[in-house]
This record gives structure tokens, sequence and C-alpha cells, in this order.
């Protein structure tokens, strides 16, 4: 069965995976970029954004994993934004949002978006489709491991997605990059989840970028 994994999800020392007071303006709240600058610094992100440069050391050997065998992702409705509650608004306008990322999103899959308001699904440019679900995990995972194929499920996050998953039991690998920071609010990653590392086998490595990779990987029978 094709694996369920979580790559390049950054956490501060304090277990914030994302800051206070989240707007347009500040994706991340509070926490701005800081928890990130890890990623910006690789040659995989240059990559990405279409430029030259940045770091092959280890931050780039971790983030480049993020791509290859995945065939859909799961994500909350707070990664796909806007930072906002309620019924979804200005669908079917040219003022529909459509995502951060512009209109070429970098997921290239089906992407399954959680949210209490379903709204019809959005084709993007590059294979990029977004799904509007109302749906447990469990519900979740089996649309995108249908939509998958023979390949993997990532969870995108936000910290609330990725936590709701593992206390349901259902990721398989789980790389979470702390970065040297203390935001004192926020949503945190790991409250609930007391134990689960007994189901991990458990591997960590310094970066000389002062960022902690952590890489948990379901044992063999659990």
């Amino acid at each position: 069965m094709s694996q369920v994994r979580v790559h390049n999800f950054s956490i501060s020392l304090d277990g914030f995976g994302t800051g206070e007071g989240l707007t347009l303006e500040a994706p991340f709240g509070h926490a701005g970029e800081r928890l990130h600058e890890w990623m910006v610094a690789t040659r995989f992100f240059h990559t990405m954004t279409g430029e030259t440069g940045g770091s092959a050391g280890v931050d780039n050997v971790f983030a480049e994993r993020h791509e290859p065998g995945i065939g859909a992702e799961i994500m909350g409705r707070g990664k796909f934004g806007p930072p906002q509650q309620g019924p979804w608004t200005d669908i079917g306008t040219d003022a529909e949002w459509r995502g951060w990322w512009g209109p070429n999103p970098p997921f290239h899959t089906p992407v399954f978006v959680l949210t209490h308001y379903p709204r019809p699904s959005i084709e993007m440019e590059g294979g990029t489709t977004f799904h509007f679900v109302d749906a447990s995990p469990q519900e979740a995972l089996e649309l995108a491991r249908e939509a998958a194929g023979d390949l993997d499920v990532r969870i995108g996050g936000g910290p609330t997605i990725v936590r709701d998953f593992l206390a349901a039991d259902l990721i398989d690998y789980l790389h979470i990059v702390q970065a040297p920071l203390l935001l004192g609010r926020g949503v945190r990653l790991w409250d609930g989840l007391e134990g689960i590392e007994e189901r991990f086998d458990v591997e960590v490595i310094s970066s000389p970028r002062g960022v902690t990779h952590i890489t948990m990987t379901r044992r063999q029978g659990e």
C-alpha cells in the first residue's frame, strides 16, 4: 500500500507550526518567514522558483525528498487560504480565491483541501486540481489514495491537519524541521500526541544553519 508522508514541516523550539494573527499580508502570522528561512536558502527552493544558487548541503538533501513519489496531497483550509472563517466568498467570480501559489501551483497532483464548506473543484495549470471536501482524516485519505494510484500521499499541513492525521495513526513518515526560535503563541503541532514516538523509529540530524531535522518512520508491524 502507498505511504502517507509529511515533508519539510517546520516548527519552533516550543512546537508552534505557525504564528498568531494570520492575514493576507502575513500568512504565518507573527512568525513571518522565520520558520522557513532554512528552506529558502536551499538549492531546491531556488530551482522551484526559477532561480540559481542555494545551498546543496544537508538541508537541501531533506528538502528534495518533498517531491518524488507523491501522487496526491491533503491540506487544511488554513494552508490553502485565505485566513478567514465561514463560507467561501466570490465563488465563480474574478475575485475567487485560488490559493497562494499563482496560476501554476507547485503540487502538480490532485490536492484535497479539508473544509467544512465544500465548493466546486478548481483546475489549475501544471496538473494541480484543488478539491474541497468535508471529510474525516480517514475519509480524506481514501479519496487521496484513489487519486494517487500507486504513488504516496503527502499531508501538507498546517499543524492542525498534521496533528489530526498523527492522532488517527495514519502517517507512515514524518519529517519535522525544528527552527532555533521561540514563538510563544500560535498553533502547536504536538498537543495531545503524548507517546506517539513509540510507534516510530526516530532519527535526528543537525544542520549548519541551526535547524534540526527530525524524521519519524513507522516501525515494521506497527
